[in-house]
Formats: C-alpha cells, structure tokens, sequence
C-alpha cells in the first residue's frame, strides 16, 4: 500500500509513524510535511490546500489511500475532488466538512438531531449582539467567529465587557478576517473538557479511547485559548459508560441527521465535550483528528491504522476487527515559540533532539519545525509534541518532561502540569 498524508503539524508526524508502521504499507509520503515526518516518511513540498497538484502526484505515484490531516483542506473539497478522480480517501466530503467549517451550521445540525449543546443565538451585526450581551441575566458567555480560524476563534469571557470586547475584535476589527463575518454567542458550560474521537464510514462508529486536551496556554487552564498545550490519554473522567452515552447521544444522531441532509459523514469525527452536571454537552465539531489528541492515542493503537483507514475509506468499518489498545496511559506535551499564541519568531535552531528520542518509550512528534542548512528549525507556534507512555499516568508524564528537559531553543516554553487533571479528579473520587 502506498499512502499520502496531507498536512505538516503534530498530527500529521503521528499519522505517518504510525502508518509506517504496518506491514501492508510500502511507502508513505507526506505533503508538505516538516522535519520530522521528513524522517518517517517522504516528505513533498506541496502545501496541503494545492488541491490539483496534491491530485496529480496521487495519480503519478498510484497512491492507494489518502489521509487528510487539516481541516482547510477538508473544507475547501479536497475529498470531493479525489473521489471524483477514483481514488480512495480519508475524510469527510466538503458538505460534510461544513459541520467544522461553520459553527452556526454546527449548532443548528445539533439542534436538529437533539444533541446536547449549550443555547447559542447568531449575529452578523455588532450593535445587536452587544445589544443582547447587556440584556442577559448571565454575563459568562463564549463568543465564536462562525469559520475556520485555527483552533483561536473561541473566546470564553467571564464579564459583559469581555464580551463586548469579543464582539468588537471579531465583527468589527476583523482580526479573524472572513471567518469572523458571522459571530455565534453561546451560553458558557461549566465542567471538565474532554474530547471523544470516532473513525466513521457512513454507517459504522468506531470510538477511540478518549482524550483530555488542555487548550489555555499556561499552566492551571489561565491565559488565552490555544490549539492545544498538550493532552493525556485515557482519561478518568471519560468512563466506558460515558463513551456509550457519547456514541448513542451525540456521534449516531449527528451522523444521522448529516446522512438526512445529504452530508454522508466518512471520516473522523471529533466531539469536543464538556462533562457538565447535566451531563455532556458538545462545545464543538471538528471533522478530522485533534491535535495533540492524536499523538497521545495513536502512541497507544496497538491496531494497524493503515487497514481501519482504508477499511474507513471504503465503507467497511463493520468488517475490522475490534481495536486494540495498550494499556499503558500516553501524555503529550506541547513545546511552544515564544509569544504563542500570539505573535512568534521563526528559524530558532532546536538542540537536544536525539537526546530525547532516547528517552525511555518517547518519541517527538515535530509540529512546527522545517530543516535550513541541515539543522532543524522552528516554523511555527506549537513546535513539538513530546509524547510518551509510562505503566501510570505519573510515570507516563515523567518520561514526557524527562523528554522536554533535553530539548532547546531560544524562547522554548511549554505547560508544567499536562495531566495533571487527572489526578486531581482522581482525588475528587
């Protein structure tokens, strides 16, 4: 099997280990990739939304399956056009990407199927949303630019007045550009944040074991949101139970209001769930898999992912066989430039990154990083997820920092206290 993966972040270096993995797979290239997929994989310098040259090299190079890391991609209609080419791939079509790419369609497909959800209302004009603002009783909002805005679009606010200022950034300074044309407010949910991955053929659900992302930038959930600081897996407050809840109460009713409304979902569905008192409610869709998620749960597939996705692509995930896990817990730590999520320098040179690798059951998913003049590099926000498994989750995050401690550039920084949730409801047990 000869395999494309399209994408250059963590998710992407996860995807492309762990397909190089199998033994159906002989060659895996990535598009356009980054250092370290450069080390796993082929990597080919075409940006992941060049969709008719990313088309033309699956054609030249009879490439078996295609795995869509990003979402752009998926929004803009990649899928559509290599299904219409004959070639076999991972990920929703652009109808079915819209459940990521508009979070006012998102909402009112869950409002549809009677998926748990926080009330929302959607403006387009700032005098009436700050309108609205100022006559609610609650004052604790979260405020959403409607498009793709790379995991920054979010801003949860605890006053009127953060609210307004939300309002003002997104509808009127325009600072996350077309996708802030459109502004959904939403009734803030309190509670643990977990996210629920599933691969989906159309028919069938296969969940992943669950995930808990940390998505504030710095250490106990403070500061601006971010794409994500780092993740554990599995997590205490995602029981079996609650992952049947998930499936039977969110996953099977969104995949089958999309198949109603012509948006046959194939692909992975990602839930972003906030375990309220009433129990889970869905903060948001994305329709491919999380980042840093996935590098703390492909750590511990112990299944060949390169047969589910294809088995996926196909339409033939009832076929499988169950999945398998090791059992051991994986925490992934983000090491981020200095300044993210906001402004950030690129081209630091990294040291340390063999040293790591030789950490006891690490590896280094790189994210952010490109090679000049033979060194590696940062090139982006989130550089790396350092990821490791250990036979507890304490000794899982041990070897993960053990890992980060040996790694350096000028400006790295990253969260102290990755899994750290854990025990702490652990402890609340």
């Amino acid at each position: 099997m000869r395999i494309l993966v399209i994408g250059q972040g963590g998710r992407e270096h996860a995807l492309v280990w762990k397909l190089k993995q199998s033994p159906q797979v002989e060659a895996v290239f990535c598009a356009p990739g980054n250092a370290g997929t450069g080390l796993d994989a082929i990597n080919i310098d075409i940006a992941a939304t060049d969709i008719p040259q990313l088309l033309k090299f699956a054609q030249k190079e009879k490439i078996d399956l295609t795995v869509v890391g990003p979402e752009a991609p998926l929004v803009a209609g990649i899928v559509d056009e290599f299904i219409k080419a004959g070639l076999r791939v991972f990920g929703p079509t652009k109808k079915a990407a819209e459940l990521e790419g508009s979070k006012r369609f998102a909402k009112e497909l869950m409002r549809k199927a009677a998926v748990p959800t926080a009330d929302f209302r959607i403006f387009t004009n700032a005098a009436e949303a700050i309108s609205y603002i100022d006559e609610r009783e609650v004052e604790r909002v979260v405020v959403k630019a409607d498009g793709l805005a790379s995991g920054k679009g979010v801003v949860v606010c605890s006053t009127r007045e953060e609210a307004r200022q939300a309002i003002k950034r997104i509808l009127l300074e325009k600072e996350f550009g077309a996708a802030g044309e459109r502004i959904v407010i939403e009734d803030r949910l309190e509670g643990q944040e977990a996210s629920l991955l599933a691969f989906v053929d159309g028919h069938t659900i296969i969940p992943l074991e669950a995930a808990q992302d940390h998505k504030a930038a710095h250490d106990g959930d403070t500061g601006p949101n971010t794409g994500g600081m780092g993740a554990y897996s599995p997590t205490p407050v995602i029981t079996p139970d609650l992952i049947d809840t998930v499936v039977e109460k969110v996953l099977i009713p969104t995949v089958h209001e999309m198949r109603k409304d012509g948006r046959n979902f194939r692909g992975c569905l990602y839930a972003g769930l906030m375990l309220t008192n009433q129990g889970p409610k869905v903060l948001e869709f994305n329709v491919r898999l999380g980042d840093p998620e996935t590098q703390a749960v492909l750590m511990r597939l112990k299944s060949d992912l390169a047969t589910v996705l294809y088995a996926a692509a196909d339409g033939k995930l009832a076929d499988i066989e169950p999945l398998e896990w090791d059992p051991r817990p994986a925490v992934c730590v983000v090491m981020a430039a200095e300044g993210y999520p906001g402004n950030y320098a690129k081209g630091q040179v990294m040291r340390g990154l063999a040293e790591a690798a030789a950490v006891a059951d690490a590896k280094v998913f790189h994210a952010g990083t490109k090679l000049q003049d033979g060194q590696v590099v940062t090139d982006g926000g989130r550089v790396l997820g350092v990821t490791a498994l250990g036979d507890t989750l304490a000794q899982a995050k041990l070897h993960a920092y053990q890992a980060v401690k040996c790694i350096r550039w000028d400006g790295a920084w990253c969260r102290k206290d990755i899994s750290d949730k854990a025990q702490q409801y652990e402890a609340q047990e």
